[in-house]
């Protein structure tokens, strides 16, 4: 009896472990890429290629969308750290998310225009349509969100090859012209 009793626990938590780790592989997540707009125009200012590194996630400027008259190929001048100086196509903007269901945490984004680093918060909608940075001096409640709307899959062939290569190389077109779509 016992025994039955001790193979019947086994086999329960077996199942509800799978259970819980299907429903956690299938939940949405920030992977992927996603579009800033222009809060008049409503055209894309940047995209941003967002990769996950065993739970911990990374955004990339993936493309820029310059305005006539600026520079096609900017540098990050104004940042004071590691990226100083760097190409802003495929900087690293967003580091050390880390995820908690559909939030990420004790991550930074970079502002760019003034090379401040911000702590920073994300929080992705159930619909995987949505993702709202919320970035920080000090207090969450003092900080200011962004919404960032999610690009489909179709528009991974208009990023440059060189970033897909370095940051989601699975990305990449292959010889048959289709490119091999991860899991969400």
């Amino acid at each position: 009896m016992n025994a039955r009793f001790a193979t019947l626990v086994l086999a329960a938590v077996v199942v509800l472990s799978a259970a819980t780790m299907s429903s956690h592989a299938q939940e949405p997540t920030a992977a992927g890429l996603w579009q800033k707009l222009d809060e008049d125009t409503k055209k894309p200012v940047i995209w941003f290629l967002f990769v996950d590194r065993g739970g911990v996630f990374e955004g990339y400027a993936a493309k820029t969308f310059p305005q006539p008259g600026e520079d096609p190929n900017p540098i990050c001048t104004r940042c004071t750290d590691d990226r100083k100086g760097q190409p802003m196509l495929g900087l690293p903007m967003i580091r050390g998310m880390k995820r908690v269901g559909l939030k990420y945490e004790g991550g930074t984004v970079l502002d760019p225009r003034d090379g401040k680093v911000y702590s920073a918060v994300m929080t992705l909608s159930p619909d995987n349509r949505t993702l709202t940075l919320r970035g920080y001096l000090g207090f969450q409640f003092l900080g200011k969100d962004d919404v960032w709307y999610r690009v489909p899959d179709s528009g991974f062939k208009e990023v440059d090859p060189a970033i897909l290569a370095k940051y989601a190389p699975e990305r990449l077109e292959t010889k048959k012209g289709k490119a091999k779509a991860p899991p969400r």
